[in-house]
């Protein structure tokens, strides 16, 4: 007999990192708070992920 076949649970792309994983934000710097660039991150939604569970 074959084995059963298990549903995979339904997923949606992350809105915040829009399924990337990664967040940018801006590094500011100084008194003046000077943005200088931007540095990647996990994203915190999905914690690298880029997916997220979907409600039904």
């Amino acid at each position: 007999m074959a084995p059963r076949k298990t549903a995979k649970p339904k997923v949606k792309p992350c809105p915040t990192c829009n399924g990337t994983g990664e967040v940018s934000r801006t590094v500011l710097v100084g008194r003046k708070r000077r943005a200088v660039g931007q540095q990647t991150g996990i994203c915190l939604g999905c914690l690298g992920a880029g997916e997220i569970p979907a409600d039904d």
